[in-house]
């Protein structure tokens, strides 16, 4: 076997794309990173990177290899931090307001049964650029689980359908001239809805938020229809202060993730923290 300093050194320059990047992050300088990636090409009798003039690439056999070495310390990291590593006893988060009030808010006692000795601390942020410069440990990211150098767990599927105050309903004839809330923001809109379901689109929503959490009360004031997010929507829905008006939704394949940089080993109460963090089981106690 190659020592562990070269395999280590390969990963991040496979990862990263370029000797002089993983140097940095090693804390080594490019020459030593190419020298240690030279050593581990002579002991393993392969050529790893393809070196031309403008940087280097992973070869055919070094691209095949990466995700074995990744998952080999990914594997070996974890075990270390199972097995000695002090308790994490702060924990920060950064997701915008809507998931923070709506989605994590109601799941946090089943944190603190589970994890008591656990502090949280959770940042809000609105927007992609926010997340660089948060220095948060985890973040929630709105997409499809896929980001470069970053494990996600997805926290729940997405679906949209029109929910609005029992009292602002139970005059009208039909929901669909009820005034209509918009949201800023990645989701799906009206006019998706109602190309969705055949329609013509409707009139002008009235109001529009750059928070769902702020349209949400709005719709639950009865100020008028809100195209809602039914996992955010599930307290609003069960106590009484929304109702849907129809029964059908609109799926989407994009949603909300749990994310995590791969190049930082996963901390031993992690699986815990993730699993009270997503699905519906925390909410009753019992996190899956």
């Amino acid at each position: 076997m190659p020592p562990l300093e070269w395999v280590r050194v390969f990963e991040a320059a496979g990862r990263l794309g370029s000797f002089t990047a993983a140097a940095e992050e090693l804390g080594l300088t490019q020459a030593a990173v190419s020298q240690r990636i030279r050593n581990l090409e002579l002991r393993v009798g392969a050529q790893l990177f393809s070196r031309q003039a403008r940087g280097v690439t992973l070869s055919t056999q070094g691209e095949a290899w990466l995700p074995h070495v990744q998952h080999a310390l990914g594997l070996l990291a974890t075990s270390a931090a199972n097995l000695f590593e002090a308790p994490r006893r702060k924990v920060t988060i950064a997701a915008s307001a809507s998931v923070i009030e709506l989605w994590f808010t109601p799941r946090l006692a089943a944190v603190a049964a589970r994890l008591p000795h656990m502090q949280l601390a959770f940042e809000t942020v609105q927007n992609l650029p926010d997340y660089e410069t948060s220095g948060a440990d985890l973040d929630v990211r709105f997409g499809n689980g896929i980001w470069p150098d970053r494990e996600a767990r997805r926290l729940f599927p997405e679906e949209l359908a029109p929910v609005a105050s029992p009292g602002l309903t139970g005059a009208a004839k039909d929901w669909q001239t009820l005034p209509q809330i918009a949201v800023s923001g990645p989701r799906m809109g009206w006019r998706d809805w109602s190309q969705a379901m055949g329609q013509p689109p409707g009139p002008a929503p009235v109001l529009r938020f750059d928070t769902f959490v702020q349209g949400l009360r709005a719709a639950e004031a009865g100020a008028g229809v809100i195209l809602g997010s039914l996992p955010l929507c599930r307290q609003a829905l069960e106590e009484g202060r929304l109702q849907r008006l129809t029964t059908e939704a609109l799926s989407m394949e994009t949603g909300y993730w749990l994310s995590w940089p791969r190049s930082q080993h996963a901390f031993a109460e992690l699986p815990v923290l993730a699993d009270c963090l997503c699905g519906n089981d925390a909410l009753r106690g019992n996190p899956q």
